[in-house]
């Protein structure tokens, strides 16, 4: 088992979305494992993962942590937040362009204290590699220390969050008495689904685990969910028969792109918020909580109990209010 920091509100609670359920008249009964519960402003997913990278980089005696994402990524929102709680300095790489008015996400790094750059997404893109690295040795000369996180802390460190979240998934079916058929969750480096698909295997749970890409497509993430289990597997030398890794991907419900939601998308997270006070995000899980309804609906979703795994990402909202306010506008 490697380092771990105790940084997460776990474990989180698995509920029945009965009410949601009735209302759509759906055949499985949902349920949502209630990972935006981690913690308040480090809510979602990232932080299970962080629980190990971050123990890591503190082991390997890092003082600074160099991470990347998109302007209004929830992992580097998370981090950002955790290392002005261990005191390690935060340099974020952000793909896109400053605000002048910081909101959402972005408005908690700068909160935080986080150093930023930001880079265009095609310089980003086609540089990040040398980007992070460039950031590490200026460090260095500075005679600091630096960790590299990759995107989302999803690598075979990472691995290790979702691996523990299947383990209380295992402890949660054992005190409902329930084997659900299907485990859902948003997918967008990769890394929870790794965690969850390894889990799903080692402890036994009996179920069919899906990453709804909201991202590339579902060549890109077969391939990231076997690297990420690949230097897992290496790294603790773990022993694990990788022929067997059973990967789902539900594609098709990217949209026009990365942090683009369509009408739908939105009217699913209005929905889910008024019948069971539940609130999604636009980017990730609002896509794969509305891919997951649209693959109930066509009957390639079936069974009688479907866990769908809240990663968290509320303030990932707030920069998309516009597209939000006609459906506000008519709600009752």
């Amino acid at each position: 088992m490697p380092p771990r920091l105790a940084l997460a509100q776990l474990p989180t609670p698995l509920q029945p979305l009965d009410r949601l359920s009735e209302s759509l008249n759906l055949g499985p009964r949902l349920w949502v494992k209630r990972d935006d519960l981690t913690g308040s402003m480090l809510t979602g997913n990232k932080v299970r993962k962080l629980e190990f990278t971050l123990a890591q980089a503190l082991e390997e005696g890092a003082d600074t942590i160099i991470t990347c994402g998109g302007v209004q990524s929830n992992h580097c929102r998370a981090t950002a937040l955790l290392c002005a709680q261990l005191g390690l300095r935060c340099h974020l790489i952000l793909r896109g362009e400053p605000a002048a008015c910081p909101d959402g996400n972005l408005m908690l790094d700068l909160l935080a204290g986080a150093h930023i750059d930001f880079y265009p997404a095609r310089e980003y893109q086609s540089r990040l590699s040398a980007l992070l690295e460039q950031a590490r040795s200026d460090y260095a000369r500075a005679g600091r220390h630096a960790f590299i996180i990759p995107t989302g802390a999803s690598d075979g460190i990472g691995v290790w969050g979702y691996l523990n979240a299947a383990r209380e998934l295992a402890q949660d079916f054992i005190a409902l008495n329930m084997t659900p058929e299907h485990i859902i969750c948003a997918t967008g480096s990769g890394g929870t689904q790794a965690g969850l698909t390894l889990g799903n295997q080692l402890y036994g749970l009996g179920s069919t685990v899906w990453g709804v890409n909201v991202c590339d497509d579902e060549a890109w993430f077969l391939n990231k969910v076997h690297a990420d289990v690949t230097d897992w597997n290496s790294r603790y030398q773990a022993g694990y028969d990788l022929q067997s890794l059973d990967t789902r991907v539900i594609d098709g419900y990217v949209g026009p792109g990365y942090a683009i939601a369509e009408a739908p998308v939105f009217h699913t997270i209005a929905l889910l918020a008024r019948t069971e006070g539940l609130i999604l995000d636009p980017v990730y899980t609002g896509k794969a909580f509305h891919g997951m309804i649209e693959e109930i609906r066509a009957g390639r979703l079936v069974g009688e109990n479907i866990v769908f795994v809240h990663t968290g990402g509320s303030f990932g909202l707030f920069p998309q209010r516009e597209q939000l306010a006609g459906i506000l506008s008519h709600a009752e």
